[in-house]
Parts: structure tokens; C-alpha cells; sequence
């Protein structure tokens, strides 16, 4: 029984997906009766009456909040539980996350194989940042290469790191394959699956030994906080908390980690929504000739469409990228002509969101030739009626390629 009198709530493990995202990391609160984890917006709790034995440094207690406080807790039950995993960290955003991830596990001398099309943030870190000031060697390869990833692998590599759907070229990894390469060489398997949150793909019970989501994105769900996760077992997981989160301090707001509690109830259902627009955007811009190429794991034209049914049963994810038949300025009077979807970063959101990307910088020397040609459009399809999103979208192309 709880304090409250009523009886224990159901053990969300042994849940399905959809009721685990209801009641997984929520307790009827015990000073208030309410049924929901209030938002505690204190940053110090009481301490002990002996405190002297206390580890500043250690997230088992609730004594600070960069240690770790109320909705932080709650949060990263939810998460833990939604993933599979023991336990899980939320921060302050997704890089936060992923920079968490690396600086808890590397050190100087540690060489890393890392995915060549990748988060921007993630892809500047092992090519410049973590190499000029720690010394990690990075070594970026094709993941969907299997055999490039073996060859890359060196006796110092500690860590490979892929994207579940890579950003933005939608590359698809089998986590299962490069976790059972990562263990034979005793490295870590980390897996950013902000493009795929679960049910859509579980990457721990696929072998991963780390899971990584920008919260900011699906899983808050109505682009009104920012936060990340790291989740696995609670050895690694420790380690983060305590490197990562306590003594470099990218820790979340009570307030945000309330917001995405809240979004998350209903992750499930959006993503049902998300998914099958997408499917039929996708299918619309890859039959019209005036667009240039598309690239969704959904379609037949895909390069690994048949990888990502395989590995990707619950749907392709919701982000595609394509470009119309032109130069630059082409891409951006198509975008202007839009009506229903904004021009705006992020995805994961209610609503749909375009940003248009050009042909220089870095990571491009990594993406496919369409790419090169004519840059890319990264269309996140939100949960607008697929008839409006594509009726948009047509009338953008028309507007763009007048008769």
C-alpha cells in the first residue's frame, strides 16, 4: 500500500508499450495525493541529521539538484523503463547528452569509430573538439559497412558510435551486427536514437550497451523544452551521473523534465501518427518528377529500405530528406511557398518542420551525390492531417514550377 492509503500501482515493467508510457516513473504523491509527480522547483532538499558521511558527488541521494531531484528521478524512471534499461540520466539537452556519453567513457589515447553521417554537434566533437583537447582519435566509417567497421577497429578503441537513422541522410544501422563487432573488440556500443524513440526501435535489447535521445525532440513531443538521456545499465549509467552530471553539471530544470514527462504519455500515439503521414508524404514526393531524389528508410527506393523493415518493424521514423530539381535559390522559393509546414530546426514536433541545407561544409564530403548536387530539404513530418501536409506540399511545387 502507499502512504496514501490506496493500493500499489501495477509494476509498469510487465506493462505493454502504450500503458508503460502512461504510468512508468509516475507515483501518487505522497505529501498531496495527487496522482501526478508535481513539479518540485526546489534546487536544495533537507538533509540528514548526520550528513557527514554524505558524497557530494553522488546522485543516490536527493540533496541537490545537480545531484539529481523529484521530476529529474522521474523522468529518467520513465525512460529507463520505455528503453528496457536498469537506469537512465536526463540532461540538460541531446548534445549534453551525447558530450556526457564520451566524456564519462574516453580518455586520452582512446581511439573512437564513429558513423561519417552524423548529428552536426557529434560529428564536430570527434573530428575536432575531443581530438585537439584530449588526444581521442576518431575514425569515421560507413556503418552500414560492416566490414569497414571491423577495419577501422583498433586495440585501443573503446567506444563505436551510430545513429539508429542517421542525421540527416536517414542511413540505417543494424545495431545488432555492430554490437556483436563493438563486444568481440571490447568497446562500448553507443546508439543515438533520437529519429527512432521506442516502441519504434529499442536499441538495448538489439545488444547497445548505451542509448542516447535528444528529449527535446519525439519524446517531449510540442517543442516547448529542451533535454537528453543517456540509458542502460546502472554501471555505466553511474558513471555518468556522477562524471558527467554532478561534476560538469549539464543538468536539467525541474520544469523541463516535468514538460517532457508529460509529453511522453503520449508518445506512442503520436508516433502512430507520425509515422503513417510520413509514409504517404514520402510516397507523394518520391512519385512527382519535379523533385529531385528522396530519401525515406519507408520506401522502396531506399537503399536499405529492406534493413530497415527488418530492424525497423514499428515504421521508418518520421524525418525524410529530399530536394526539388534546382539550385539553391530553388530550394529556398519552394520552402517560402509553403503554408501548413514551417521552416524551422528541430523535428519531433506537433508540427511539421523544413529547413533547408546546403552543399558546403564537412559532413557533406560524407553524403550521397544527390546531396553534393543539390543540398537537401529535412522535411520532420509533424501530426497534421497527411492530406493538408501533402496538399501543401503541392501547391509548393506548383508555385515553384509554374506551368
Amino acid at each position: 500500500m502507499t502512504d496514501t492509503g490506496r493500493p500499489d500501482k501495477h509494476e509498469p515493467r510487465s506493462l505493454k508499450p502504450l500503458s508503460r508510457a502512461v504510468h512508468a516513473g509516475n507515483a501518487i504523491d505522497p505529501g498531496t495525493g495527487a496522482l501526478r509527480t508535481p513539479i518540485v522547483m526546489a534546487n536544495s532538499y533537507a538533509l540528514p541529521e548526520d550528513p557527514s558521511s554524505i558524497s557530494w558527488s553522488s546522485s543516490e541521494h536527493t540533496i541537490y539538484t545537480r545531484n539529481g531531484a523529484v521530476n529529474q528521478k522521474a523522468l529518467q524512471s520513465k525512460l529507463a523503463l520505455l528503453e528496457g534499461g536498469e537506469d537512465a540520466v536526463v540532461l540538460a539537452s541531446g548534445v549534453a547528452a551525447l558530450h556526457a556519453v564520451f566524456f564519462t567513457l574516453l580518455k586520452s589515447g582512446d581511439h573512437v569509430v564513429v558513423a561519417d553521417q552524423t548529428y552536426e554537434a557529434t560529428f564536430r566533437l570527434f573530428t575536432e573538439l575531443l581530438p585537439e583537447k584530449y588526444g581521442i582519435e576518431a575514425t569515421l566509417v560507413d556503418t552500414s559497412d560492416l566490414d569497414a567497421v571491423r577495419a577501422a577497429l583498433r586495440p585501443n578503441t573503446a567506444l563505436l558510435h551510430t545513429e539508429t537513422i542517421a542525421n540527416p541522410t536517414t542511413r540505417v544501422a543494424d545495431i545488432r551486427a555492430l554490437a556483436d563487432i563493438a563486444h568481440d573488440a571490447g568497446a562500448v556500443l553507443s546508439v543515438d536514437s533520437t529519429f527512432t524513440p521506442p516502441p519504434i526501435s529499442t536499441p538495448l535489447a538489439q545488444g547497445a550497451d548505451l542509448v542516447v535521445h535528444s528529449l527535446t525532440k519525439y519524446i517531449n513531443g510540442h517543442g516547448d523544452a529542451m533535454g537528453g538521456a543517456v540509458i542502460g545499465s546502472s554501471e555505466l549509467i553511474t558513471r555518468i551521473k556522477a562524471d558527467a552530471m554532478v561534476d560538469v553539471g549539464g543538468v536539467i530544470s525541474p520544469f523541463n523534465a516535468w514538460l517532457i514527462t508529460r509529453g511522453s504519455v503520449t508518445l506512442p500515439l503520436r508516433l502512430r501518427q507520425h509515422v503513417t503521414s510520413a509514409q504517404r508524404v514520402a510516397e507523394f514526393l518520391d512519385s512527382d518528377p519535379r523533385v529531385a531524389f528522396v530519401y525515406y528508410p519507408g520506401l522502396v527506393s531506399h537503399p536499405q529500405h529492406a534493413l530497415a523493415q527488418r530492424v525497423l518493424p514499428n515504421g521508418a521514423g518520421a524525418v525524410m530528406s529530399f530536394a526539388v530539381t534546382g539550385d539553391s535559390d530553388t530550394q529556398n522559393r519552394f520552402v517560402a511557398a509553403l503554408r501548413v509546414i514551417t521552416s524551422a530546426v528541430s523535428l519531433g514536433h506537433d508540427e511539421s518542420l523544413i529547413v533547408h541545407v546546403g552543399t558546403e561544409g564537412p559532413r557533406v564530403a560524407h553524403y550521397a551525390d544527390e546531396f553534393k548536387r543539390f543540398g537537401h530539404l529535412r522535411l520532420s513530418i509533424g501530426l497534421e492531417d497527411a492530406d493538408d501536409l501533402v496538399e501543401d506540399l503541392r501547391a509548393a511545387l506548383d508555385a515553384t514550377f509554374p506551368a
